[in-house]
């Protein structure tokens, strides 16, 4: 059964990054900060019934991000397709940052990008490092919407394909 110093620890050490966990999906902090609020209350409610041989913080952030799609469902704040694209509706879970496999994953996402062809590490580099849309792309290089995202699909299978083992 969790403790109430267990309780505090895990609160203290988890709250701030499932936080911003909730925050991909809310992207309001007031709500984030609620959303990830009510996951530790259901927590400490449910203490004696959670199964500790299982990770709690798995518990946090599936509680937080069911959370946030109810939120989001009721509220009708957001586009179906929109966070199919951005993974939102995937199972994740959160989980506290490893400073060494961050580098790497770094790393590693530096050397995929490099062997990305050049039109399509262009097209890439200016959709996720500079945010330009689509359209503003497609303008600046006087290319088709369509040819960026033909290149964009083809450069996130290839990030996918090269990351795979980072997206367990």
């Amino acid at each position: 059964m969790l403790d109430k110093a267990t309780f505090e620890s895990l609160f203290r050490s988890e709250f701030k990054g499932l936080c911003f966990f909730a925050l991909q999906f809310t992207k309001d902090t007031d709500m984030a900060r609620e959303i990830t609020q009510e996951a530790f209350i259901s927590l400490w409610v449910k203490r004696e019934s959670i199964d500790l041989s299982r990770p709690v913080k798995t518990y946090l952030s599936t509680t937080v991000r069911n959370k946030c799609l109810n939120w989001l469902r009721d509220n009708k704040k957001f586009n179906k397709e929109i966070l199919d694209i951005e993974g939102l509706l995937s199972e994740k879970t959160y989980v506290q940052p490893d400073r060494l496999v961050e580098a790497e994953i770094r790393d590693r996402i530096g050397i995929a990008i490099e062997e990305l062809p050049v039109k399509c590490r262009e097209i890439f580099i200016l959709n996720r490092h500079e945010n330009l849309k689509y359209q503003e792309i497609a303008t600046r290089l006087e290319i088709s919407v369509k040819t960026v995202e033909t290149q964009m699909s083809k450069a996130l299978q290839h990030m996918r394909n090269r990351l795979a083992e980072f997206l367990k």
